[in-house]
């Protein structure tokens, strides 16, 4: 199998989620701005998002694949279809479990998300009810990352890939045609997500059925792999979540900042997540398996051989990303979000965030591709340590910024503290020498510069000024914008293939 294939097949389902993401985006903010209502809509949404990051897709994921890779390679079908049924069976009570308590203590956890809302009583009991809809989103996603654990394992990318567009889909839906019938009308984004979630496990259930793999109740918690899994997921919780509770705290400040700021910042983690789960996150679940086999296997060189094309790959197509992001922030903020009840005043406070969040996007993404490193092997104990430090670090830097730059300095807080994680994970692997780079780096970096430098030039000249894409029609600034950024995409790879780089040097097998 051929990973550059995979990663453009992986990385097109996830084109199309971001895409109807930002048409989702685009719808909520005509209908609803950025005040009150969204402010508690996002809040209440960011907790069980933030939970299915850490428990379904972080930590579970990190410790699950692994171990079912090693039963898969070496221990034969009924031990692996054993393992699965056990854990799914112990994952389902577990988070079950975790939901009702989160329904049922709501107003605790919005204290505690946004203590700056209870001030404002009305805005309080909104976030409170949003939260109790959306909460058995995380029941859902903990199986969503169950299945697609076990399909990503047996190499069937494409349905996992593609199950996110259901959520949108149910967002979009739902916006648009539900909201008048709910009092209030945001009510129907919370409803939105709990359709979103049960959609997107009802699809993977028969792909899971063709493998032979779909769970059978059992229960068993002294089975050895069942308890090895449990066991990582504990301090993987944090080493892979970092940058999640970074942005619940943040939530945190921002809810004593001026009203808006809390969704200002998720417009901008919006936009920053385009690229980082285009990449970052359909790279490192490619990658996970691979490296997965190879330790089990024993090949320790293509392990590492592995690693240097997932680095290169990031560096190649994050680094230009995160500059074009800063230089095109109030066109593509304009032309996504600027309508009905999204401000110019918006539009300006977004772009201060996207261009802080854009300063530590390579490092959120090198971070998806370093991490794997270690859990691939079943070290979690140095992305832990890592992690907490990170914390730390950010922490220190929001008290720190949020003086100067109110709800940017929150975001500029996350994207320093990432490329200080993504630089400690990578000093971890070469100290173990689980990493070796491999020869050309200098060039690499040399061409890389050229290209991003050539790009960055285009790209602020054919933007224009601000103020144009302010009063342009939707029509106008959309078809603009697919001028420029097609016009700076064909300037980088231009200069890319003349500096000498070229697709076939970037293939690459998956590990068998």
């Amino acid at each position: 199998m051929n990973l550059l294939r995979t990663l453009a097949t992986v990385s097109s389902m996830t084109l199309l989620s971001r895409i109807l993401g930002f048409v989702r985006d685009f719808v909520i903010a005509r209908a609803f701005g950025a005040g009150m209502l969204t402010d508690a809509f996002f809040v209440a949404f960011k907790l069980p998002n933030l939970l299915r990051r850490m428990f379904a897709e972080g930590a579970f994921s990190q410790a699950f694949v692994p171990v079912l890779g090693e039963y898969r390679s070496k221990r034969g079908s009924e031990e692996t279809r054993q393992l699965v049924d056990r854990v799914a069976s112990l994952l389902f009570l577990v988070v079950l479990a975790v939901t009702l308590l989160g329904m049922a203590a709501a107003p605790l956890l919005v204290y505690l998300s946004a203590p700056g809302f209870a001030d404002n009583a009305d805005k309080f009991a909104l976030t409170v009810n949003l939260t109790r809809v959306t909460f058995p989103y995380i029941l859902f996603m903990s199986l969503v990352a169950l299945a697609g654990g076990v399909l990503n394992t047996w190499s069937r990318f494409v349905v996992p890939a593609f199950t996110p567009v259901l959520l949108n889909v149910a967002f979009i839906v739902m916006a648009l045609y539900a909201a008048p019938w709910f009092d209030p009308p945001i009510m129907a984004l919370g409803w939105a997500v709990f359709l979103g979630g049960a959609l997107q496990l009802a699809f993977q259930i028969p792909s899971l059925k063709r493998l032979g793999m779909l769970p059978r109740f059992s229960i068993d918690l002294h089975d050895e792999g069942v308890r090895r899994i449990f066991r990582l997921m504990a301090p993987a919780l944090l080493g892979v979540s970092v940058a999640q509770v970074s942005l619940l705290l943040n939530t945190i400040f921002a809810s004593f900042l001026n009203t808006g700021s809390v969704s200002w910042l998720y417009y901008a983690d919006r936009l920053m997540e385009f690229p980082a789960g285009l990449l970052g996150a359909a790279l490192g679940t490619i990658l996970l398996p691979s490296l997965s086999k190879c330790h089990a296997a024993g090949r320790h060189d293509e392990y590492s051989r592995l690693l240097d094309w997932g680095l290169r790959l990031t560096f190649l197509l994050a680094a230009p990303a995160a500059l074009a992001l800063a230089i095109l922030a109030v066109p593509l903020i304009a032309t996504l979000f600027h309508h009905g009840a999204f401000s110019i005043t918006d539009v300006f406070r977004t772009r201060d965030a996207l261009v802080a969040y854009s300063l530590g996007l390579l490092g959120m993404i090198l971070v998806k591709i370093l991490a794997p490193g270690f859990y691939a092997r079943q070290n979690v104990r140095t992305p832990v340590r890592i992690a907490i430090l990170t914390l730390s670090v950010t922490q220190l830097l929001n008290l720190i910024l949020i003086r100067w730059l109110a709800h940017a300095g929150l975001a500029l807080a996350i994207g320093l503290a990432a490329m200080l994680n993504a630089a400690l994970l990578y000093r971890g692997l070469r100290a173990r020498e689980i990493y070796t780079p491999q020869p050309g780096w200098s060039l690499f970096y040399g061409r890389l510069a050229l290209a991003m430098l050539t790009m960055g030039a285009a790209l602020w000249f054919v933007a224009g000024d601000a103020a144009d894409w302010l009063r342009w029609s939707l029509t106008q600034r959309l078809l603009r914008l697919s001028l420029v950024v097609t016009f700076g995409a064909g300037v980088y790879f231009a200069t890319l293939w003349v500096a000498g780089f070229r697709l076939r040097d970037f293939k690459r097998s998956a590990a068998e």
